[in-house]
């Protein structure tokens, strides 16, 4: 029979190498909560030892009227609960970073909908934090929702010397190769081919008849050889031809910063007088008129359906004529493979109406108005889609508003 004695003798002892283990984490968590409140983590270091992280915080939050009020949201204590409760074990810790995961699938931040950090944030990063740098890189990429929402927390919040950046890796275009090396490929070896004929032509020309037929066959192996060299060189030259290309590609490629994408707000819609294809909007973008805009919508909605609906509008395309009724830009709307479905991009209903949609890592004055000559939007248009979710994205990266990611009913469509 087992004596309770030491099975209440093991736990407590257990529980005292977890807490020696978790005391680093409280001083991590001590020093950068205090940072972002303004207070001196001094105050609070006799607190690492006898507090759990709960109680820690409570105390950090208290003392700073900026801080109170995470206390009195059920939210904001649901969030300090996750972080008590996060393990000590590196291997436990994956999957409470795969629940946080899950979480932040259309949030940027933790408390609201919007784009402002809270010190539930800063919490929770102090605390995931050594757990994500131990990890393996690979084990890493599995949580590409915390990734995202750590890049933004530690390029937002100033941890000085506290915290290491993590390094995140970001989604790369790489351009296909491009057609015209691929000519000069042939052409080159076809050049090669033609003197390699012309080479064993001449040699039987110049050969003397009573010539050695060995020595002939020798020659004929050497005249390979230096074709298979010149082949080779050939192809190491086109090597060198494609990488600069490839490396140059991604100078020619159009930032997305360029684009003023706006939340709007349809007013009015209604069919175009002269083109049944086309449907004419009044959309409000905060301004202090409405803008006209003329889109392709007629076949997938009807006018009553975009009454009052939010959508994401490029503000900065020219001016245009369509069929006689001036546009002034452009509703982003997602497709099917097939283009049997289109609708508008649906901003979230937290999205304030005339705010710019963002993205991660592409921060940048829009043009005050594209040149149509430069083609800047055709560039750009073949890298925006809808992701596994209908999470509206620039290379995987979402349409953030205030209020959250721009969405769609449409999942990995094309946006246009």
């Amino acid at each position: 029979m087992i004596n309770p004695t030491k099975i209440t003798s093991f736990q407590l002892k257990r529980e005292k190498i977890q807490a020696k283990m978790a005391e680093p984490r409280k001083q991590i968590l001590v020093s950068t909560l205090c940072k972002r409140l303004s207070l001196d983590p001094k105050d609070f270091s006799g607190d690492i030892e006898k507090c759990d992280v709960k109680s820690l915080c409570t105390n950090i939050l208290k003392s700073s009227p900026n801080g109170s009020s995470l206390l009195s949201n059920d939210e904001g204590m649901k969030w300090i609960e996750f972080a008590e409760n996060f393990p000590v074990d590196s291997a436990a810790c994956i999957g409470a970073i795969n629940g946080l995961n899950d979480e932040l699938l259309l949030k940027s931040v933790l408390l609201g909908n919007g784009l402002r950090l809270s010190e539930a944030d800063v919490i929770v990063y102090s605390v995931i934090h050594p757990c994500m740098v131990n990890i393996s890189k690979s084990d890493r990429q599995k949580f590409p929702n915390v990734l995202r929402w750590m890049d933004f927390v530690q390029n937002k919040e100033d941890f000085g010397d506290i915290l290491e950046k993590i390094l995140i890796e970001k989604l790369r275009f790489q351009p296909p190769a491009s057609k015209n090396v691929h000519l000069v490929e042939v052409n080159s070896s076809g050049k090669d081919a033609a003197k390699d004929t012309k080479s064993d032509v001449n040699l039987k020309k110049d050969t003397p008849k009573g010539a050695n037929t060995v020595d002939a066959s020798e020659a004929n192996k050497g005249s390979k050889k230096d074709s298979t060299q010149k082949k080779a060189k050939s192809d190491k030259a086109t090597v060198e031809q494609k990488k600069p290309e490839a490396e140059a590609a991604p100078k020619d490629e159009v930032p997305v910063s360029l684009l003023n994408i706006q939340v709007g707000l349809i007013r009015k819609a209604w069919k175009h007088p002269s083109a049944d294809s086309l449907l004419v909007e009044e959309i409000e973008v905060g301004e202090s008129k409405v803008r006209q805009v003329v889109s392709g919508l007629a076949k997938f909605c009807s006018p009553d359906d975009l009454v009052n609906r939010r959508v994401a509008l490029i503000t900065n395309v020219k001016p245009g004529k369509l069929r006689d009724i001036v546009s002034e830009g452009l509703v982003l709307c997602a497709s099917s493979e097939d283009h049997s479905v289109v609708e508008p991009l649906l901003p979230p209903e937290g999205a304030v109406v005339g705010e710019r949609v963002s993205f991660s890592g592409h921060e940048g004055k829009p043009e005050d108005v594209l040149n149509p000559k430069k083609k800047q939007l055709d560039k750009i248009t073949p890298h925006l889609y809808t992701d596994e979710n209908g999470i509206a994205t620039y290379k995987g990266i979402p349409f953030m508003t205030s209020g959250g990611p721009c969405t769609s009913s449409i999942k990995k469509g094309s946006i246009k």
